[in-house]
């Protein structure tokens, strides 16, 4: 057994990033300024997106985005319960209810057949999860959403670079939002953006990323800055800071070569793993897509494994292979449970993968020995189990 612990995922930063981020320090201008305003342009050009904001995590996005649709009481959002909590969360800090609807069960992504059944004359918007980065099946439902009159707002927090019918994400539709957290394709320390083609959308979400302040840092401590600003709403410290874009600039040209690396890691997996009868491997849709492989996140059969997921975490664990868990169902825990009276039973197929699933090691310094060496612990295990 290896001394050395193979974490689940592990950012790559290179050289040239350390670089910028003591150049940042070294000038003087650390917090929002120069560098955060040339990582949204980046973005907007990588993206292919008119308009992008970038912010201190994906949870301020999906805030923002949801803040800038007033909602009113009683107004519903549809989302998935296979999904970070944050998801459901934002929903309710914006004052929403959020409404949930299943998953396809190979791909994990809401099930788009469902939607329509789950809209009420209270449905505002519609909140996809891109899961893992694979795209959820768009068209249907932005038909759906002009049929009807409803936002949608994109959580593409593991789908930066990833497109579907050969648009990228954040290329099109309403607003996206996208994570730069460390366990993700590219990393700002922590941080996220948000995208969209509606210019007063931006405007509302800019106002509110930094106290309501109609005049940002940049603009009041530069030498042709003013130190008067006005206060338009309340607004909240959802800012990035320059510090964190000096990564970014470095993080986005390396993003697609992330990806190729990860996708060869991935299929690598399905090729090593699909005819071991542990597994249930996650499946492609059929339609035209780039996955973004944020993780690879196969479901363990627990009677052929002769174990269930969480002690083949712990085994791996024991074995220095580092694991995680993307994610147990929102809809099971208690606020969610207690406060809307969801329960087991009510999203079958979200259940059944949230009791299973399991992320393993996949990130791109990772190497094929390394993922041998995965495998054969899962086999070790498997064979003792």
């Amino acid at each position: 057994m290896s001394s050395e612990f193979l974490p689940f995922s592990r950012p790559s930063i290179s050289r040239e990033a350390i670089e910028e981020v003591v150049a940042c320090l070294e000038s003087g201008w650390i917090t929002t300024g120069p560098r955060v305003k040339k990582f949204e342009e980046a973005l907007k050009t990588y993206l292919g997106a008119p308009q992008a904001l970038a912010l201190s995590s994906a949870t301020a996005g999906l805030h923002l985005a949801l803040l800038a649709l007033d909602l009113k009481p009683g107004d519903e959002v549809i989302t998935t319960p296979m999904t970070f909590a944050a998801t459901l969360n934002t929903i309710v800090l914006a004052g929403g209810r959020p409404v949930l609807v299943d998953v396809e069960p190979h791909t994990y992504n809401m099930d788009m057949q469902r939607v329509a059944s789950a809209l009420t004359p209270r449905t505002r918007a519609v909140v996809p999860v891109h899961f893992a980065g694979l795209p959820v099946d768009l068209d249907p439902l932005y038909a759906l959403a002009k049929k009807h009159g409803l936002r949608i707002i994109e959580d593409a927090a593991h789908a930066i670079g990833a497109e579907y019918r050969g648009k990228r994400i954040g290329s099109f539709g309403d607003t996206q939002v996208f994570s730069f957290h460390p366990n993700k394709n590219m990393t700002t320390g922590e941080g996220g953006c948000v995208t969209t083609r509606d210019d007063a959308l931006a405007g509302k979400m800019a106002l509110l990323r930094f106290h309501g302040m109609d005049r940002e840092a940049w603009d009041r401590f530069g030498k042709k800055g003013n130190q008067h600003y006005e206060i338009v709403t309340p607004g909240f410290k959802y800012n990035m800071m320059d510090i964190q874009a000096a990564l970014g600039l470095h993080q986005l040209p390396a993003l697609d070569g992330f990806i190729a690396r990860r996708t060869e890691l991935a299929l690598r997996y399905q090729k090593l793993l699909r005819d071991r009868p542990q597994w249930t491997l996650p499946q492609s849709p059929g339609f035209a897509h780039r996955h973004a492989w944020h993780l690879y996140t196969p479901l363990i059969n627990p009677e052929a494994a002769g174990m269930d997921r969480d002690a083949l975490m712990v085994g791996l664990k024991e074995r220095n292979i580092g694991t995680g868990l993307h994610y147990r169902a929102v809809h099971l825990y208690p606020y969610y449970r207690d406060r809307y009276g969801f329960q087991r039973g009510d999203f079958p197929n979200a259940e059944t993968v949230s009791d299973r699933i399991v992320s393993l090691p996949l990130f791109p310094a990772m190497t094929e020995a390394d993922q041998d060496r995965v495998i054969g612990a899962m086999d070790d295990l498997f064979r003792r189990g």
